[in-house]
């Protein structure tokens, strides 16, 4: 028996990832618009918080349980900008380009041992919009700011970001890779864990 679950997400690519995971354990996935969910204000100050939000937002218009994710990344020698406001660095929402552009210009001139970086993510699992008992996980993908954009796979920061341990940004990497190595895939897999530890699957 599949069980429903509304993704707090209009991401197609988003959807198709975390999908292919949770298909085959009995979760039939639904994008949040199929809801009609309106869009709620991610005013928390974490990653986490942000992800609780878009969670309980969707499973109060849906009455479904509901997934929601909140990602981004970390540069250590800006103290964690661009963080929770990487989709909006440059002002406007999900502008790569401008965004990668400001991110170059905030470096300019940092030395390659110093352009240290990490994607973040922060999954949010709630059974209801007033669940006392969420799962929520992390994970993280380490990595390096390049001083040029190299690659065209991928989206938002990828093709800046040097992947740790692999001579290639992460817009270079072939997706089938990605999607086993990301900071989403590590946090998927936790969470199938945890779902497995409180019996949802």
């Amino acid at each position: 028996m599949t069980k429903k679950i509304v993704l707090a997400s209009g991401n197609m690519g988003k959807a198709q990832e975390f999908g292919a995971i949770l298909a085959p354990l009995g979760f039939e996935l639904h994008l949040q618009k199929e809801f009609e969910v309106p869009e709620v204000a991610e005013n928390g100050l974490s990653f986490m918080e942000n992800a609780l939000i878009k969670a309980r937002h969707a499973a109060k218009y849906s009455q479904l349980p509901a997934l929601a994710d909140d990602s981004g990344l970390c540069v250590d020698a800006l103290n964690g900008a661009p963080g929770i406001f990487s989709a909006r660095y440059c002002g406007k929402w999900g502008h790569d380009q401008e965004n990668n552009a400001k991110l170059l210009k905030a470096l300019d001139g940092i030395p390659a041992p110093q352009r240290t970086a990490h994607y973040y993510v922060a999954l949010a699992y709630v059974r209801s919009e007033h669940d006392p008992v969420p799962i929520v996980v992390t994970g993280s993908w380490d990595g390096t700011i390049a001083t040029k954009a190299l690659g065209s796979g991928g989206f938002g920061y990828d093709p800046l970001f040097l992947v740790t341990g692999r001579n290639c940004t992460a817009a270079q990497l072939p997706p089938q890779i990605k999607n086993t190595i990301s900071h989403r895939a590590r946090a998927l897999a936790l969470l199938v864990s945890e779902l497995k530890r409180a019996h949802e699957i």
